[in-house]
């Protein structure tokens, strides 16, 4: 058949779109193929011309782990779950109250704490307010997910618009043919064709979770415990073995070939070898075959900045949820430190039977304001004294004899922060009801169409 003449090739136009082959879009592109793990099915979804290619290669090529390897894509050895920023992240401190557990959670932790940033305050506390903060209460109930695991994923959906690249990448090929610019045509379709093996080899990998303790042992206490930030609490309820996929656990890519990773080194290759002819030869091209070669990258970088706006984080985040049985986030507003201690002491003690060999209120409140001095420790004493009792009513009254020896400025500090211990326990006792009935949600509640267990298809 002969091929139909385009009036701009008769031109001498040369758009020089070598740039564009292997730089432009590469963050974007990067971006979009993190997200090839999150989605069903999106590793058969990458045949598109996308741009970035070196980019690309230069980062997923560190991999592969070998002195070949090293040698061609030079940088730090990752885990592949830290590649694809699945892992890597650093999670609040974890304190458990009745354990002693006292570490730097990862990076589940630290989505636990992105997910909290979601959720409104249902009810902000009265008081003198000095900086706005926030208890956040979790209760995690009987989590089936077991040791290793897979993680589930996002349904299709959302990768299902692949298809408009797709279509436009071959529709430039056929366009490029039919106009006689097979150089064209090829470069275009070795874009497709490296773009859509290196999408399905790197998201032939699985992603598990790791539960971080696969059994604990007999008779341990109760997780319950804090999730320290700088101004926000969040607190987890729930035995050992739920609580521990939020403070130990951690997301896996199961991936063939390890620890070499050859064959992501191989695609890292034939990625850098796209940036490499279509650097050299794009050029080469005819106008309209260049026309066609932009509209191909335009369309890829169009769906790859899309992909790149799902915020990652939030889909890991959405798929933890799921995997602890998305429980209930309570998020209440404290006005200053010294009620979020008491509060948060309030919330921990719950339904603990008092004097407690277990639980000290104290230590909770040292936990939060560890200043050394007199006024604070005097105020620890008496509010931990309080909390202790089994009295209905509280009083945080001091007399005469407790204010002995305290000079004026110290006694008004001393009662003013009294008073706000005083404002948080009157909160937490309008507030008591909704934090005991902190349940599950419903299956009525959850919409379960975006969330389904990962088929090695």
């Amino acid at each position: 058949m002969p091929a139909f003449t385009v009036p701009i090739n008769q031109s001498n136009i040369n758009l020089d779109t070598s740039g564009v082959a292997g730089f432009f879009g590469g963050d974007e592109a990067i971006s979009a193929m993190a997200t090839v793990h999150l989605y069903r099915g999106r590793r058969w979804l990458g045949w598109y011309n996308s741009p970035g290619s070196y980019i690309v290669a230069k980062k997923f090529g560190q991999l592969a782990n070998s002195r070949f390897w090293d040698g061609l894509f030079p940088g730090p050895n990752l885990t592949p779950a830290e590649v694809f920023g699945l892992d890597g992240k650093h999670g609040p401190r974890y304190w458990g109250i009745f354990s002693g557990t006292d570490m730097h959670a990862g990076h589940l932790a630290y989505l636990v704490v992105q997910k909290t940033k979601e959720v409104e305050e249902l009810v902000i506390m009265g008081g003198r307010e000095t900086i706005p903060l926030t208890v956040t209460i979790i209760d995690i109930g009987d989590v089936i997910l077991k040791h290793s695991d897979q993680a589930p994923v996002m349904s299709i959906h959302h990768a299902l618009l692949a298809a408009i690249p797709i279509t436009i990448n071959l529709a430039t090929c056929v366009l490029c043919a039919a106009s006689g610019d097979y150089l064209a045509f090829a470069l275009i379709l070795l874009g497709v064709i490296s773009g859509g093996t290196s999408c399905f080899i790197i998201g032939s990998a699985q992603l598990d979770f790791l539960a971080g303790v696969k059994e604990p042992s007999p008779g341990t206490p109760p997780a319950d415990g804090l999730l320290l930030m700088r101004n926000d609490v969040v607190i987890v309820r729930g035995a050992e073995k739920d609580v521990n996929p939020i403070t130990k656990g951690r997301f896996v890519l199961r991936m063939d070939g390890g620890p070499e990773y050859r064959r992501v080194g191989l695609c890292s290759l034939l990625l850098l070898a796209q940036f490499l002819l279509q650097l050299l030869f794009i050029p080469q091209a005819s106008s309209f075959g260049q026309i066609m070669f932009i509209s191909s990258v335009a369309a890829s970088w169009t769906y790859n900045s899309f992909l790149s706006s799902l915020e990652q984080e939030k889909i890991q985040a959405d798929i933890l949820w799921k995997a602890l049985g998305n429980p209930r986030l309570l998020k209440f507003g404290l006005k200053n430190r010294a009620a979020q201690a008491v509060f948060a002491c309030l919330v921990l003690g719950d339904g603990i039977e008092r004097p407690s060999v277990d639980f000290k209120p104290k230590k909770v409140l040292q936990r939060f304001i560890s200043n050394d001095t007199r006024v604070w420790n005097v105020w620890r004493d008496k509010v931990a004294e309080q909390l202790e009792n089994n009295k209905e009513e509280k009083s945080f009254n001091l007399s005469s004899k407790d204010l002995q020896g305290f000079r004026n400025h110290e006694k008004a500090l001393l009662e003013s922060l009294l008073r706000n211990a005083l404002d948080a326990y009157n909160g937490y006792q309008k507030q008591v009801h909704m934090i005991r009935d902190n349940k599950y949600i419903s299956e009525k509640e959850v919409s379960r169409s975006d969330f389904v267990i990962q088929s090695r298809v």
